[in-house]
């Protein structure tokens, strides 16, 4: 097997790109729903700092859905010229499942972000609330789309196999596939982490040079909140996911372990250790016993199947899903650790005074992204070698290309997509080093009136 032919190359390619996509509907959706809240606490309130926050954030959000769009597209075309077998076998499920995200989603964000980016002195109050409300209720429906498709593609069921090709006969079946609630509660949970720490460390840098206006602390603030609320939240959701995992991905499961041999009577865990793929071995392995079987089973001396129960031709490549869950597993504890520490701060007066924990929150900024990535990857790596689990594999899903052909695209990419993504980044980075307006246009607060005059909840931090 050569490591630079097409199949690998290809392979190489969509992980290139797809990891390049994924970070930036995942800004758009948490900061989505971020946008609407603050709108909502304005429209309560009255309060300008809430507008100021809302036009920062914003700018914002419109980089990341414009990125994450033309970063959608470009995957699309891959599905016809890279993987021809897949899009030949599946389509009949894959492409309905997202031409309904196109019809309900996309056109739905299309249809209200100009309203919701450009229409302040055009409409209503309430009309660009509905708008905004509208924006962010679109991109939970493409989450929901999208994990359908990719959730299919992990735990297939109602299909059918017909002259070689997969056919839906139950819809339903198709779409709430076994994984799909677990995928669709984890990813989504994922995006408001990643834009409440994006917030959050925004929020921490202005702090420690020195601003201390509403917006500021209030950004900072609420970010901590959420992730205060969602962190645990997630650890608990990701918890069934990996029950859920080792029911119907009982190789991935094994491969996510290191896990060779199924240990009777209890299961350890493989704190670190490097899986060696040929020998069938984890070397160097710090383990715990029993805690394998009480984190995957809930029991004591619950079994796990390991890697040597299934073919070599049919396990995940251990040594990349082994560490990639580590990593992820181990900045979900820093995350929790950082939301807790907030909460201390907080109550003792000094959330907006402690630079060391300012500094730690900045330095937590990436973490969010940095955990969706490692989780995005150990999902789809343990999946292999199966494109549709079970059902097709990877290599039959392969389009007629070369390895030149696969090389220099794949070349291409990422030169443009450094040039482009890294340009779009660096002009987010450097409006999120600038900060929020201190004072809100005079203009604006003459055209919408305080609706209500209620006392600031919890969330202000004030």
């Amino acid at each position: 097997m050569e490591l630079f032919d097409a199949f690998h190359l290809a392979r190489l390619q969509f992980a290139f790109t797809v990891s390049f996509h994924i970070v930036f509907p995942a800004i758009s959706i948490g900061m989505a729903s971020f946008l609407a809240v603050l709108e909502w606490r304005w429209l309560l309130t009255g309060d300008a700092a809430y507008k100021e926050m809302f036009l920062f954030w914003s700018k914002i959000f419109a980089i990341g859905f414009g990125m994450g769009v033309v970063s959608g597209v470009v995957m699309a075309y891959e599905f016809g010229t890279n993987w021809g077998g897949f899009s030949s076998v599946a389509g009949n499920i894959t492409g309905p499942l997202l031409t309904y995200e196109v019809l309900t989603a996309f056109f739905l964000e299309a249809g209200f972000l100009g309203v919701m980016l450009f229409g302040w002195e055009r409409v209503s109050p309430r009309a660009h609330f509905f708008a905004t409300l509208m924006v962010a209720v679109g991109t939970l429906i493409s989450t929901f789309w999208i994990l359908a498709s990719n959730s299919f593609m992990q735990t297939p069921q109602g299909f059918a196999i017909e002259n070689g090709r997969i056919v839906p006969v139950d819809w339903m079946k198709v779409i709430f596939n076994p994984s799909f609630p677990y995928r669709l509660a984890h990813m989504t949970i994922a995006a408001f982490i990643v834009a409440g720490f994006i917030v959050a460390a925004c929020g921490a840098w202005h702090l420690l040079y020195g601003r201390r206006d509403k917006p500021v602390k209030r950004s900072f603030s609420m970010a901590l909140w959420i992730l205060l609320l969602l962190t645990p939240v997630q650890i608990l959701v990701g918890d069934a996911h990996g029950l859920n995992t080792r029911e119907y991905q009982p190789a991935k499961i094994a491969a996510i372990e290191g896990l060779w041999e199924t240990e009777h009577g209890g299961t350890a865990l493989n704190l670190f250790g490097l899986p060696d793929m040929d020998a069938e071995v984890t070397r160097y392995a710090i383990q715990i016993p029993h805690l394998g079987s009480l984190i995957l089973t809930h029991s004591w001396d619950g079994e796990i199947r390991g890697l040597k129960e299934f073919p070599a031709k049919d396990r995940p490549y251990s040594p990349i899903v082994f560490w990639t869950f580590r990593v992820m597993a181990g900045l979900g504890m820093l995350m929790l650790l950082t939301a807790v520490l907030g909460l201390l701060l907080r109550r003792h007066g000094r959330l907006y005074e402690a630079r060391w924990y300012q500094i730690f929150v900045l330095c937590m900024g990436p973490s969010g992204i940095v955990a969706l990535l490692a989780g995005w990857i150990t999902t789809e790596v343990g999946r292999q070698p199966w494109t549709v689990y079970g059902v097709l594999r990877t290599a039959d899903s392969l389009s007629p290309i070369s390895a030149q052909q696969a090389g220099v695209s794949l070349l291409i990419f990422v030169l443009v997509y450094f040039l482009v993504f890294g340009t779009g980044v660096y002009y987010m980075m450097k409006i999120m080093k600038r900060g929020p307006e201190e004072h809100v246009e005079r203009r604006l607060s003459r055209r919408y009136p305080v609706l209500r005059n209620r006392p600031l909840d919890a969330l202000e931090g004030e």
